[in-house]
């Protein structure tokens, strides 16, 4: 078996599908969505989320039957494991509480992990028809255009993507989040806000953000936009600066490492000093 002609007919069905299913999201934007709460506050879902999700699965399960899937809609409380089989990561509609707002920075965003490498990345912004593809060793493309993600060395000259959101996500740790969101508003050259974790790593990829922090979020967010970073020439790191775990993403994602290194001292620096004055209080 071609192994590469093979992963390119699995990039292909998805791309296909993708782009199906992303008419649906350009149709409903401006519509009334039906929303419903799942466990967390502020954590929502919409009939159209489950309606791109359920396109995805069954048009690549019935191409691809002997595949496997780990989809946001569907994983309920399922345990998060790789294992070598070819495996979808796939999230329906990132930016979901944009999507609500028909706020349009919302995307499909669909990864592929073989023997739990990640091969295939794609996000798509059907609103604004970005199409952004991965495939591992190719390089990362915006509707066909080649990306290079920034060069940008200095946090003091970076626009940089940080999501508030995550004070949401990390009560026991708010304090500590609060610290990070001050200093890196503080230092930077420019702060931003996406709501899509999947949009924020597809742009440093393309070099418009030079460098995107997040923590608590699911492999579904962050699959592809992990595989655009690196084939646009970019790095993706642990916060703490060891290499990045795609089942729990606590992520700087950079155009560079000297970036990324710089900002995951920073965090570590923040985090102590945060830690200490827990401490004094106790």
């Amino acid at each position: 078996m071609d192994i590469s002609r093979e992963i390119e007919r699995y990039f292909q069905a998805a791309r296909k599908l993708t782009l199906e299913a992303g008419k649906l999201i350009k149709a409903a934007i401006e519509a009334e969505k039906n929303v419903m709460a799942k466990g967390n506050q502020g954590d929502i879902v919409t009939a159209n989320d489950q309606e791109v999700e359920k396109i995805l699965i069954s048009g690549l399960s019935s191409e691809f039957p002997e595949h496997k899937f780990m989809a946001e809609e569907s994983a309920e409380n399922s345990p998060l494991i790789l294992t070598d089989v070819p495996t979808w990561i796939i999230d329906p509609i990132d930016g979901t509480m944009n999507f609500v707002h028909s706020f349009p920075q919302c995307c499909i965003s669909v990864a592929l992990a073989i023997n739990k490498i990640l091969e295939v990345g794609i996000v798509y912004n059907p609103c604004n028809e970005e199409l952004y593809t991965a495939r591992r060793g190719q390089g990362a493309f915006l509707n066909g255009k080649p990306l290079k993600a920034s060069g940008v060395t200095e946090l003091s000259e970076a626009l940089m993507i940080i999501e508030p959101g995550m004070l949401r996500r990390s009560r026991a740790k708010r304090d500590i989040t609060k610290g990070r969101m001050e200093v890196l508003c503080t230092l930077a050259g420019g702060i931003r806000n996406v709501g899509s974790a999947a949009l924020g790593l597809a742009y440093v990829a393309r070099g418009i953000i030079d460098i995107f922090h997040i923590d608590y979020m699911q492999p579904w967010d962050v699959a592809a936009g992990f595989l655009l970073v690196s084939e646009s020439g970019g790095i993706v790191i642990d916060t703490k600066g060891g290499p990045p775990n795609l089942l729990e993403p606590l992520i700087i994602a950079s155009g560079t490492r000297q970036l990324a290194q710089e900002v995951s001292q920073l965090l570590v620096e923040t985090d102590l000093k945060i830690q200490r004055k827990r401490l004094q209080r106790t």
